[in-house]
């Protein structure tokens, strides 16, 4: 619920910027439950539509690379319009593809259009200062987070009732309406970027990227171990399907309600950013990644001991602590890297979350290719794996950060 203190167009304003942050973030992910009924209309192994959330992931971390960097120099209500509109025809696109192959590209097309709910953050901050960067953010990052659990269960539901390919057509529709409500209700005056910030050019902005990584130490840590998290993540949720579909035998309904069995992480994960202060830096990144570990021991006899009421429970359990341990690293790794210089947040916020979906990206097409020679222990192993090698980075000795290289901020 949203604060009372903020005035009535505040909270509509705020209200509306989490709405557009969980379709958005939705569009990302909704695929996810189609792979097995996409993959029988083409005539096509499962596997092979693996490429297709790989695609999205990537085509999403290239959109936050390239794109969320232009917030701080562009006007941001005229890029979250036009990020809109154009992710419309991409769904669009998706729904009429012919092949696997022009689903995967609409797909790449879709991530790449998608990094809304990374601008629309910074936008609601500047349309109400007065209330506090933290709670303003929280909200509009709480929109995020139900799109993310909720784009599974209704597509899969849409797609049990009418066909895979009503998922998108829909969300093309839901796009086009949001954007087109976004531009009536947003003011132009608070979108334009802060007058000491329009000096600096778009190319500085992202050749500055590489000093920002190279040049702090817990940058790299953050950044690296939120990488490695974001492949065992993307491996667990794109085998998922499969292994519900094949193991389990559920329709698109039932797989795309686990989807809900996740949401417990919209709980707990807004709280997580209080561990950096009651832990300290590095136990507060360590710790959600422990979880994340104890999620993938949970969910190992979950796809190996049958289909009976025992598995599914080992199953279900495992994926609230999995999906638990890898949104609180999420908010712990961002609340890290925000005690760097602010001047610098953004392009901070884009390093992250392109490493981040690059290795979820990475994940998916790992989980999918194991997933067709090894089974279920493979996939479980190579995430467990991951995670760990996370947990390594993460409690890595930090050594006194180097001030990051001032042509790097400016």
């Amino acid at each position: 619920m949203l604060d009372s203190t903020l005035t009535r167009p505040g909270r509509r304003r705020i209200a509306l910027l989490a709405a557009a942050g969980a379709v958005t973030a939705a569009n990302v992910y909704l695929n996810q439950p189609l792979l097995g009924e996409a993959a029988r209309s083409f005539g096509v192994a499962p596997d092979v539509l693996g490429y297709v959330p790989t695609a999205t992931q990537l085509g999403y971390a290239a959109g936050i690379a390239l794109l969320v960097p232009a917030g701080d120099l562009r006007d941001r209500r005229r890029l979250i319009l036009a990020l809109g509109a154009g992710s419309s025809l991409a769904l669009a696109a998706a729904a009429a593809a012919p092949t696997a192959l022009w689903l995967a590209v609409a797909g790449l097309v879709i991530g790449v259009l998608s990094p809304i709910p990374q601008l629309v953050a910074p936008l609601a901050v500047a349309l109400e200062k007065d209330f506090g960067t933290g709670r303003v953010v929280g909200l509009v990052q709480s929109g995020l987070l139900v799109g993310v659990l909720a784009s599974r269960t209704y597509a899969g539901a849409l797609a049990s009732a009418a066909g895979w390919r009503w998922v998108f057509a829909v969300s093309a529709a839901g796009t086009a309406l949001l954007t087109w409500v976004l531009r009536k209700a947003l003011p132009r005056d608070a979108a334009a970027p802060a007058p000491e910030r329009r000096t600096l050019g778009y190319r500085a902005a992202l050749a500055s990227l590489p000093g920002l990584f190279a040049h702090d130490r817990l940058v790299r840590r953050v950044t690296l171990s939120g990488l490695l998290v974001g492949v065992s993540f993307g491996a667990f949720w794109t085998v998922l399907t499969y292994l519900l579909d094949e193991h389990y035998h559920y329709g698109s309904t039932r797989i795309g309600l686990f989807g809900l069995v996740a949401a417990a992480s919209a709980l707990v994960s807004p709280s997580a950013g209080r561990l950096a202060d009651r832990l300290g830096r590095r136990g507060a990144l360590a710790l959600p990644v422990c979880v994340v570990l104890a999620g993938w021991a949970l969910l190992y006899p979950g796809g190996t001991g049958g289909t009976g009421p025992l598995a599914l429970v080992w199953l279900t359990a495992g994926v609230v602590v999995l999906d638990v341990g890898t949104w609180s690293q999420q908010v712990v790794c961002q609340t890290s890297l925000f005690t760097r210089e602010p001047a610098v947040h953004s392009r901070l916020n884009t390093l992250y979350f392109t490493l981040r979906f690059l290795g979820i990206a990475a994940g998916s097409l790992t989980g999918a290719r194991l997933w067709a020679q090894g089974g279920w222990p493979a996939v479980c192993a190579a995430g467990a794996v991951a995670a760990a090698l996370g947990l390594l980075v993460a409690v890595t000795p930090e050594r006194t950060a180097r001030t990051p290289d001032t042509r790097c901020v400016t």
